[in-house]
């Protein structure tokens, strides 16, 4: 993947981006993007390693994997 990846989830739009072994992660706010996190790719499952690398937004186990990092986000209070 070597451009940025919309992907909607539950009404918000977010943004994934790979960096090498690593994916950033951020919400997009008024046409800007506030970068949430950056996670390395090994803690994905390898399904959504594989749907990351063909950039399918609408794949169930990279939706997953985005919730997660949003959950966690919203727990550490961002």
């Amino acid at each position: 993947m070597s451009d940025d990846m919309t992907i909607g989830l539950d009404g918000e739009d977010y943004v994934v981006r790979q960096d090498g072994e690593d994916v950033q992660v951020g919400r997009k706010v008024a046409g800007d993007v506030a970068w949430l996190d950056t996670v390395d790719t090994s803690l994905f499952s390898g399904a959504a390693r594989e749907a990351l690398q063909r950039g399918d937004a609408s794949d169930e186990a990279l939706l997953i994997a985005l919730r997660g990092i949003v959950a966690a986000e919203v727990e550490r209070g961002g």
